[in-house]
């Protein structure tokens, strides 16, 4: 493997890392935005649909 190989592979790495943090941090924001400002009882159903599914008890 000769030198600049070796730096390509690390760069593409590096840039792979950084576009799933970027992603990551993008779907973060897309879900805190869509539960803060989606009407009470739309969240409160999402979340207790999601507590059944896990069988998390929440009554």
């Amino acid at each position: 493997m000769n030198n600049h190989q070796t730096l390509t592979n690390t760069t593409t790495a590096g840039l792979t890392k950084n576009l799933q943090l970027l992603a990551a941090g993008a779907l973060g924001i897309i879900i805190l935005f869509g539960v803060g400002f989606a009407p009470m009882d739309i969240a409160h159903n999402s979340a207790h649909d999601t507590r059944h599914s896990v069988a998390f008890p929440c009554h």
